[in-house]
């Protein structure tokens, strides 16, 4: 804040403009580490239950990828597709294990807040035409153990 003397008194003026001071401990709070406090017992579970669920797309089993997944689960690809909902949402699911011989979820983070669970994956396909992989970012949404929403975000670059 800087004050001006006018002809009308004093006028008080505030600015952005940071002052060396909060400069200073501004960047002495930004130098120490952060370090996340350990998950709840709720967000370990639901953090298992995800990094689970991924692990078992490499058996292409479908009665166990199902087992994970909620009665009216909303599946989306991407985040521009239509979800696929309940039995459409396993169909989807189906499709690409079925015409896949091997199949790799590389979780390569993740994490859980409440219901919560994102993961950074590399998914890979091995098909008689291609071996496509997509770097993609899961949102999870557990509720009562199950999967209710799957979300996965492409990342490009």
């Amino acid at each position: 804040m800087w004050q001006v003397k006018g002809r009308f008194g004093r006028r008080n003026y505030y600015t952005n403009a940071m002052t060396r001071s909060q400069f200073l401990i501004t960047g002495a709070a930004l130098a120490i580490p952060v370090t996340s406090a350990a998950p709840a017992p709720i967000e370990a579970a639901n953090l298992a239950l995800v990094t689970d669920f991924c692990a078992a797309f490499a058996a292409r089993d479908m009665t166990k990828i199902a087992s994970y997944l909620a009665p009216n689960c909303s599946y989306r690809i991407t985040e521009t597709a239509a979800p696929a909902v309940g039995a459409a949402a396993v169909e989807r699911i189906k499709s690409y294990v079925e015409r896949s011989s091997k199949i790799e979820f590389k979780v390569l983070d993740s994490w859980a807040r409440g219901p919560i669970v994102i993961n950074e994956r590399i998914d890979s396909f091995t098909r008689p035409d291609a071996t496509p992989a997509y770097h993609l970012v899961g949102v999870f949404l557990i509720k009562d153990g199950k999967i209710e929403e799957w979300t996965d975000y492409g990342i490009r670059g």
